[in-house]
């Protein structure tokens, strides 16, 4: 599976270590920034994880910033596109299983680099249902 990634500052020295776990576990990741803790914008990073998601170039996004709202509400804009921020494990699980969420959204300043390898790990290996009304709602979202 190819997965994009990207951070602002405040995700940076959490987006370290989840590309750490990633490769160990031999995922193709591409690092779209940012490469320091040097202040920066969060759509400057959210917009191409998106649209390389939204054009099928990658199976998976990640994104973090401080508190993984700004990357989710940026990624969201694009068509395709099914963000999620999430802080815990049923989140995590739901939002593949019912929603076929493509773009993970994390909160470095807001939970521990335990807690979100752990949710990555679970959001990675869930399975979209692919439940009739699950589809049915995803495919009201993408009239839109």
């Amino acid at each position: 599976m190819k997965i994009a990634i990207g951070s602002d500052h405040g995700g940076f020295t959490l987006k370290e270590k989840l590309i750490g776990y990633l490769r160990k576990q031999k995922f193709a990741v591409k690092d779209f920034g940012t490469y320091s803790e040097e202040s920066c914008d969060y759509p400057d990073f959210a917009f191409p994880v998106a649209k390389a998601v939204a054009a099928k170039k990658f199976a998976r996004g990640i994104l973090v910033c401080g508190s993984g709202v700004g990357m989710a509400i940026t990624a969201n804009r694009l068509k395709g596109v099914r963000a999620v921020n999430v802080n815990n494990l049923y989140t995590a699980r739901q939002s593949r299983e019912h929603g076929d969420a493509n773009i993970l959204c994390l909160g470095g300043r807001k939970i521990t680099a335990k807690l979100a390898l752990r949710i990555l790990g679970v959001w990675l290996k869930t399975p979209f249902s692919g439940d009739e009304r699950h589809l049915r709602r995803i495919r009201k979202i993408d009239q839109r």
